[in-house]
């Protein structure tokens, strides 16, 4: 059965009851060209334990896009970064909707089958997923509907495709149900990239400020509204297209098991400690006091029949519910600070004296060392996808690490995992506005969490953005993030900020608002109680602002005390030349490049369009020789004079000997001087295998003279 759907902009087609009709729920949805299949499928045995076992996969096959998979392999592997983001996104939006009590293995798969690249596959992708949900027989409210919001020429856009999003400087995702808004990610984007300036010294010469086009909260709020109306409008007509399709469900729910003689001997007798042992100042020492009073419980007679784990369950509802009650009753933290209070900062600078530039960031009991490494054009990240014709160059970079002993386990260290790229995006979206777009380096920031209480993806975000002050990159604004919570219990709600682990375990929503002093560029928002009204966010966005400010005053002293490392920096020179002559650079099978490479010791980007040239090293004066080897190359000589080797090599004839000593030797080759300054490459093939030495002084004859470079032999 089809039906097309004109909703928010889109023309949506959906089969059910055409494919993959073993699983619970299937749906195959068209979108433009693009066409998504939806499923979900569901074990029938209950897990023991008391969680969600939810597992999402988002993939995209390369044939939709009329493409064979890049590498050895010829086929779809492991999900790239951007498949796991998605999968993320359609959890976070989805899992909130489970009953309670729900623990059935469920799996939500989503491919792409054919990919249109107008159509914005992100919520396309979460729209199918909910539908197939809420086709199956796991009973959920209503269909959630996913919607994207940017801003072109001032102006509001909703579900903007793929070509209007480019010129677009807001990427506003939302996802909810009806009237409540259950996920969000917000980042701001610069204006459309201009012209690269010629930059000769980009640690001392002042970068002109642009726009970073940040959002103020009331901006944030109506862009929100516009997103909240069109929600309801798709959630409502998803609902009444598909509600007679629904099937009947069979399932079972896990009745909570209150053991009330537990539970009261707990509460009546072990309340006070437990509380005490919540208001512990350390991580730590709160876990392990948690512990003992579980222990001493299961020591005593009345205690001899209870199972440790539904003991283990009560001690942590109780502790749930102090926690709670404690925030909104007594207006009181577990770690004694007030709802609006951030913790101690501290802030060291360029600890590390062979890195580029570093940071130690500590907030309370969390703490991220954030590293930044300049590199050149080549260190670009190449990303492939599905709905691009050519690789995409990522020019700045950020990794998040969480080993497991920044909250005191000893578990492996593995390969990140969705959790890891989820913060590092997170944290990247929110600095990316603040490099200046003419920067010439490719910049990468590692994370290292060596403490983790709550909040370590805002703390990445603080210490990238003084990493990225301590090596010398002038950022257009300093960012700060921060994390905020909220408790919410019948008529009454706290919002928190600066959350920790207990606080966030606890509460009702992880709110993630990262920004300067004049506005907002990123954030992340997931909701555990099924959604959040307009007032309630807010005042969440707003207390956030007032912590935001807060952090960036103490950011920018640090920021004043930061002393760069220029010594260890990598030098770069950019200018440029004629665009025709940049393949006289390159030379015949890139011999020309290699050779200055090889010869001059430095790094070298071109760009052939705009007859871009980009030297760097860690030298000075070797970018100096490059750059004037170079324009002596391309006849580039401000006084316009010819080739002055051009000139000298009319002296020189096939055949001719000199003996000349070995100015530099490199791996394909070494430069023997011969006159006037003009060295002649001897190439390693003709060197017998001898073993040469700078100075040494050799005999040689010239064999070849072509393009102003001149090749020898060795004389018999």
């Amino acid at each position: 059965m089809q039906y097309s759907i004109e909703i928010n902009r889109n023309l949506e087609i959906f089969d059910i009851d055409k494919v993959a009709k073993q699983a619970s729920g299937a749906v195959l949805m068209k979108q433009g060209k693009s066409v998504v299949l939806a499923t979900v499928a569901r074990e029938e045995k209950q897990v023991e334990e008391d969680f969600l076992p939810l597992t999402v996969q988002y993939i995209e096959k390369t044939y939709a896009a009329g493409k064979i998979p890049g590498g050895y392999v010829k086929r779809e592997t492991k999900p790239s970064e951007m498949e796991t983001l998605t999968a993320r996104i359609i959890d976070r939006s989805l899992r909130p909707l489970f009953p309670k009590g729900y623990a059935y293995p469920t799996q939500i798969v989503v491919l792409i089958l054919s990919a249109d690249p107008k159509v914005d596959l992100q919520v396309m992708s979460l729209n199918a997923a909910s539908i197939a949900l809420y086709l199956s027989d796991i009973l959920i409210k209503a269909p959630v509907c996913a919607v994207r919001i940017g801003k072109i020429d001032g102006n509001l856009i909703l579900n903007p495709n793929n070509e209007e999003f480019k010129k677009s400087t807001l990427d506003l995702y939302v996802a909810g149900i009806k009237d409540e808004l259950l996920m969000i990610e917000m980042r701001s984007l610069p204006d459309q990239k201009k012209d690269n300036l010629t930059i000769q010294n980009p640690y001392e010469n002042q970068i002109n400020l642009q726009n970073m086009n940040e959002l103020d909260e009331e901006e944030i709020l109506q862009a929100l509204n516009l997103a909240q109306k069109a929600i309801l409008n798709g959630s409502n007509i998803y609902e009444k297209t598909f509600k007679d399709h629904r099937k009947n469900s069979q399932i079972e729910l896990k009745n909570e098991e209150e053991y009330p003689e537990i539970l009261a001997f707990i509460q009546n007798n072990f309340h006070k400690q437990i509380k005490n042992a919540i208001n512990q100042m350390a991580k730590s020492e709160r876990a392990s006091e948690l512990n003992k009073i579980a222990k001493d419980i299961l020591k005593l007679e009345i205690a001899k029949e209870w199972n440790e784990e539904n003991v283990l369950n009560i001690l942590n509802k109780i502790k749930r519910n102090i926690i709670r009650a404690q925030i909104l009753n007594e207006q009181k933290r577990a770690d004694g600070r007030s709802l609006n209070q951030v913790r101690p900062i501290s802030i060291e600078t360029n600890i590390l004296p062979n890195a580029h530039g570093s940071c130690l960031f500590t907030r309370g009991q969390t703490q991220a060392l954030v590293v930044a490494t300049l590199g050149t054009d080549n260190d670009a990240q190449m990303i492939d996808l599905l709905t691009e014709k050519n690789p995409i160059s990522e020019r700045f970079m950020v990794n998040y690490n969480f080993p497991s002993f920044s909250v005191g386990e000893a578990s492996p260290i593995k390969a990140p995992g969705r959790r890891e790229l989820g913060h590092g995006n997170l944290a990247k979206r929110a600095l990316y506005p603040s490099i200046d777009e003419n920067c010439p380096y490719v910049i990468r920031l590692v994370s290292e969490i060596l403490e983790s209480n709550g909040s370590s993806s805002m703390a990445t975000v603080c210490g990238g953005s003084l990493a990225l002050r301590a090596a010398g990159i002038t950022s257009l604004k300093l960012i700060a993030g921060v994390a905020m919570g909220l408790v919410f219990e019948d008529d009454k709600h706290a919002i928190l900020t600066d959350i920790i682990g207990l606080e966030d375990h606890d509460g009702d929503m992880d709110f993630k608002v990262a920004g300067s002093k004049d506005g907002v560029t990123a954030l992340q928002m997931d909701i555990k109680l099924g959604g959040i009204d307009q007032e309630t966010l807010k005042q969440a966005l707003y207390q956030a602002k007032e912590a935001r400010i807060h952090i960036l005053n103490i950011m920018e002293k640090a920021a004043q005390e930061i002393i760069v490392n220029k010594e260890i920096l990598p030098k770069l020179e950019l200018f440029n030349v004629d665009p025709s002559k940049i393949v006289d650079i390159i030379g015949q099978a890139g011999k020309t490049i290699k050779e200055i490479i090889e010869k001059f010791g430095v790094c070298i980007d071109l760009d052939r369009e705009k007859g871009e040239v980009k030297i760097t090293s860690n030298e000075t004066e070797q970018i100096k020789a490059a750059k004037n080897y170079i324009l002596s190359i391309t006849n580039s000589y401000k006084n316009n004079k010819k080739n002055s080797k051009e000139k000298d090599l009319s002296d020189f004839e096939l055949g001719q000997e000199y003996e000349g000593a070995i100015k530099k030797i490199t791996s394909f080759g070494s430069f023997v001087e011969l006159k006037n300054g003009i060295d002649g490459l001897l190439h390693h093939s003709k060197t017998k295998n001898l073993n040469l030495n700078e100075n040494q002084i050799l005999k040689v004859k010239i064999s070849e003279i072509k393009n102003g470079k001149i090749s020898v032999d060795l004389c018999e």
